[in-house]
Protein backbone atom coordinates (compact mmCIF):
# COMPACT_ATOMS: atom_id res chain seq x y z
CA UNK A 1 0.00 0.00 0.00
CA UNK A 2 1.16 3.42 -0.71
CA UNK A 3 2.56 5.36 2.01
CA UNK A 4 -0.09 7.97 3.52
CA UNK A 5 0.69 12.04 4.19
CA UNK A 6 -0.58 13.62 7.69
CA UNK A 7 0.25 17.30 7.31
CA UNK A 8 0.27 18.33 11.38
CA UNK A 9 -1.62 21.14 11.71
CA UNK A 10 0.66 22.28 14.71
CA UNK A 11 2.38 24.46 12.08
CA UNK A 12 -0.64 26.08 10.56
CA UNK A 13 -1.61 29.31 10.68
CA UNK A 14 -3.65 29.43 14.21
CA UNK A 15 -5.16 33.01 13.05
CA UNK A 16 -6.54 31.61 9.94
CA UNK A 17 -6.82 27.17 10.59
CA UNK A 18 -10.25 27.11 8.37
CA UNK A 19 -8.58 28.66 5.35
CA UNK A 20 -5.48 25.80 6.14
CA UNK A 21 -7.63 23.17 7.11
CA UNK A 22 -9.33 23.93 3.41
CA UNK A 23 -5.62 23.82 1.98
CA UNK A 24 -5.55 20.27 3.32
CA UNK A 25 -9.19 19.13 2.43
CA UNK A 26 -8.26 20.10 -1.54
CA UNK A 27 -4.64 18.34 -1.34
CA UNK A 28 -3.36 15.10 -1.58
CA UNK A 29 -2.97 14.37 2.04
CA UNK A 30 -4.94 11.44 3.62
CA UNK A 31 -4.81 12.40 7.46
CA UNK A 32 -4.83 15.87 9.29
CA UNK A 33 -2.86 15.05 12.18
CA UNK A 34 -3.77 16.84 15.74
CA UNK A 35 -1.27 17.45 18.38
CA UNK A 36 -2.84 17.98 21.80
CA UNK A 37 -0.17 19.21 24.35
CA UNK A 38 -0.98 19.84 28.73
CA UNK A 39 2.11 21.74 29.40
CA UNK A 40 2.45 18.82 31.46
CA UNK A 41 3.37 15.38 29.46
CA UNK A 42 5.49 18.14 27.40
CA UNK A 43 6.31 21.93 27.87
CA UNK A 44 3.97 23.28 25.47
CA UNK A 45 0.08 24.13 24.98
CA UNK A 46 -1.58 23.21 21.89
CA UNK A 47 -5.78 22.55 21.47
CA UNK A 48 -8.32 20.51 22.66
CA UNK A 49 -11.79 19.37 22.09
CA UNK A 50 -13.20 23.03 21.07
CA UNK A 51 -10.64 23.14 17.65
CA UNK A 52 -10.91 19.64 16.62
CA UNK A 53 -15.01 20.49 17.18
CA UNK A 54 -14.45 22.96 15.01
CA UNK A 55 -12.28 21.91 12.37
CA UNK A 56 -14.10 17.88 11.75
CA UNK A 57 -16.96 19.49 9.23
CA UNK A 58 -14.06 21.22 7.35
CA UNK A 59 -12.72 18.24 5.91
CA UNK A 60 -13.46 14.47 5.36
CA UNK A 61 -10.03 13.51 5.83
CA UNK A 62 -8.78 11.14 8.96
CA UNK A 63 -8.79 13.45 12.09
CA UNK A 64 -5.50 11.67 13.38
CA UNK A 65 -5.30 12.61 17.31
CA UNK A 66 -2.24 12.32 18.97
CA UNK A 67 -2.20 13.24 22.73
CA UNK A 68 0.38 14.10 24.14
CA UNK A 69 -0.74 14.48 27.70
CA UNK A 70 -0.96 13.15 31.06
CA UNK A 71 -3.40 10.29 31.81
CA UNK A 72 -5.16 10.63 28.44
CA UNK A 73 -7.47 7.78 29.66
CA UNK A 74 -9.51 10.86 31.22
CA UNK A 75 -10.53 12.21 27.84
CA UNK A 76 -10.37 9.32 25.45
CA UNK A 77 -14.29 9.52 25.26
CA UNK A 78 -14.87 13.04 24.33
CA UNK A 79 -11.88 13.36 21.73
CA UNK A 80 -13.85 10.51 19.74
CA UNK A 81 -17.29 12.15 20.15
CA UNK A 82 -15.06 15.67 19.02
CA UNK A 83 -14.40 13.80 15.96
CA UNK A 84 -11.17 11.47 16.38
CA UNK A 85 -11.14 8.86 14.04
CA UNK A 86 -7.34 7.34 15.35
CA UNK A 87 -6.33 8.21 18.75
CA UNK A 88 -2.70 8.23 19.53
CA UNK A 89 -1.76 8.03 23.39
CA UNK A 90 1.87 7.61 24.92
CA UNK A 91 3.62 4.69 26.31
CA UNK A 92 5.31 7.24 28.54
CA UNK A 93 2.12 8.63 29.85
CA UNK A 94 -0.13 6.09 31.25
CA UNK A 95 0.01 2.87 33.65
CA UNK A 96 -2.15 0.78 31.77
CA UNK A 97 -1.45 0.84 28.06
CA UNK A 98 -3.66 -2.31 27.57
CA UNK A 99 -6.77 -1.05 29.22
CA UNK A 100 -6.76 2.73 27.65
CA UNK A 101 -6.12 0.81 23.97
CA UNK A 102 -9.58 -1.33 24.71
CA UNK A 103 -10.91 1.95 25.76
CA UNK A 104 -9.76 3.77 22.78
CA UNK A 105 -11.79 1.11 20.33
CA UNK A 106 -14.71 0.65 22.68
CA UNK A 107 -15.26 4.46 21.25
CA UNK A 108 -14.83 3.04 17.33
CA UNK A 109 -11.74 4.85 17.21
CA UNK A 110 -8.25 3.41 16.18
CA UNK A 111 -6.00 3.19 19.16
CA UNK A 112 -2.19 4.55 18.20
CA UNK A 113 0.60 4.32 20.81
CA UNK A 114 3.33 6.71 20.42
CA UNK A 115 7.18 6.55 21.42
CA UNK A 116 9.25 9.31 22.72
CA UNK A 117 12.55 8.82 21.15
CA UNK A 118 14.65 7.28 24.28
CA UNK A 119 11.62 4.73 24.55
CA UNK A 120 12.41 1.46 23.00
CA UNK A 121 10.03 -0.27 20.34
CA UNK A 122 10.08 -3.43 22.26
CA UNK A 123 8.04 -2.69 25.06
CA UNK A 124 5.02 -2.64 22.49
CA UNK A 125 5.42 -6.43 22.00
CA UNK A 126 3.05 -7.90 24.49
CA UNK A 127 0.21 -4.80 23.12
CA UNK A 128 1.56 -5.54 19.39
CA UNK A 129 -1.81 -6.79 18.35
CA UNK A 130 -3.97 -4.47 20.15
CA UNK A 131 -2.43 -1.48 18.69
CA UNK A 132 -3.82 -0.34 15.06
CA UNK A 133 -0.79 2.65 14.51
CA UNK A 134 2.41 3.00 16.88
CA UNK A 135 3.95 6.91 16.16
CA UNK A 136 7.62 6.92 16.46
CA UNK A 137 8.70 10.65 17.89
CA UNK A 138 11.53 11.66 15.50
CA UNK A 139 12.48 14.60 17.92
CA UNK A 140 11.15 15.14 21.49
CA UNK A 141 7.60 15.93 21.09
CA UNK A 142 5.94 19.21 22.28
CA UNK A 143 7.48 21.63 19.65
CA UNK A 144 7.42 21.78 16.11
CA UNK A 145 10.66 22.34 13.70
CA UNK A 146 12.88 20.28 15.34
CA UNK A 147 16.09 18.61 13.65
CA UNK A 148 15.42 14.85 13.10
CA UNK A 149 17.07 12.16 15.41
CA UNK A 150 18.61 9.64 12.55
CA UNK A 151 18.28 6.62 15.66
CA UNK A 152 14.50 6.60 14.52
CA UNK A 153 15.78 4.63 11.15
CA UNK A 154 16.68 1.66 13.66
CA UNK A 155 13.52 1.72 15.43
CA UNK A 156 11.49 1.47 11.97
CA UNK A 157 13.51 -1.24 10.77
CA UNK A 158 13.14 -3.35 14.36
CA UNK A 159 9.53 -2.68 14.34
CA UNK A 160 8.83 -3.50 10.69
CA UNK A 161 10.38 -6.63 11.22
CA UNK A 162 8.16 -7.51 14.28
CA UNK A 163 5.18 -6.32 12.65
CA UNK A 164 5.61 -8.71 9.55
CA UNK A 165 6.84 -11.54 11.66
CA UNK A 166 3.91 -11.66 13.26
CA UNK A 167 1.73 -10.23 10.48
CA UNK A 168 -0.46 -7.80 11.71
CA UNK A 169 -1.56 -4.90 9.84
CA UNK A 170 0.03 -2.37 12.65
CA UNK A 171 1.17 0.63 10.24
CA UNK A 172 3.87 2.60 11.78
CA UNK A 173 3.99 6.51 11.92
CA UNK A 174 7.05 9.03 11.75
CA UNK A 175 6.77 12.06 13.56
CA UNK A 176 9.28 14.90 13.94
CA UNK A 177 11.46 16.60 11.30
CA UNK A 178 10.06 14.92 8.58
CA UNK A 179 11.00 16.64 4.80
CA UNK A 180 12.06 16.10 1.71
CA UNK A 181 15.63 15.63 3.44
CA UNK A 182 14.77 12.36 4.76
CA UNK A 183 11.03 11.07 3.69
CA UNK A 184 12.64 8.05 1.00
CA UNK A 185 15.02 6.54 3.66
CA UNK A 186 12.66 6.72 5.96
CA UNK A 187 9.90 4.65 3.46
CA UNK A 188 12.67 2.28 2.60
CA UNK A 189 12.93 1.73 6.09
CA UNK A 190 9.48 0.47 6.39
CA UNK A 191 7.20 3.48 7.62
CA UNK A 192 3.29 3.92 6.43
CA UNK A 193 2.37 7.32 7.58
CA UNK A 194 4.62 10.34 7.61
CA UNK A 195 3.66 13.80 9.53
CA UNK A 196 4.70 17.17 8.35
CA UNK A 197 4.05 19.97 9.40
CA UNK A 198 6.96 22.45 8.90
CA UNK A 199 8.15 21.29 6.01
CA UNK A 200 4.61 21.55 4.16
CA UNK A 201 3.77 25.10 6.26
CA UNK A 202 6.43 26.39 5.59
CA UNK A 203 7.20 25.72 2.17
CA UNK A 204 6.54 28.46 -1.06
CA UNK A 205 3.18 25.72 -2.14
CA UNK A 206 2.45 23.78 0.66
CA UNK A 207 0.06 21.63 -2.17
CA UNK A 208 2.79 20.87 -4.17
CA UNK A 209 5.01 19.52 -0.89
CA UNK A 210 2.00 17.53 -0.34
CA UNK A 211 2.12 16.22 -3.48
CA UNK A 212 5.79 15.81 -3.56
CA UNK A 213 6.08 13.89 -0.33
CA UNK A 214 2.70 11.89 -1.36
CA UNK A 215 4.70 10.91 -4.66
CA UNK A 216 8.45 10.55 -3.76
CA UNK A 217 10.09 7.34 -4.71
CA UNK A 218 7.51 4.66 -4.45
CA UNK A 219 8.59 2.57 -7.57
CA UNK A 220 12.29 2.49 -6.03
CA UNK A 221 10.19 1.14 -2.33
CA UNK A 222 8.40 -1.18 -4.52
Amino acid sequence: MKHLIAPSILAANFANLSQDIQLLHESDADWIHVDVMDGQFVPNISFGFPVLKAIKPLTDKIMDVHLMIERPEQFIEQFAEAGADIITVHYEATNHLHRVLQQIKATGAKAGVALNPHTSVKLLSDVLEDIDLVCLMSVNPGFGGQKFIYNTLKKVRDLKEEITTRNLATKIEIDGGVGMQNAEVLLQAGADVLVAGSAIFKADNPKDMISRLKNIGIEKIL
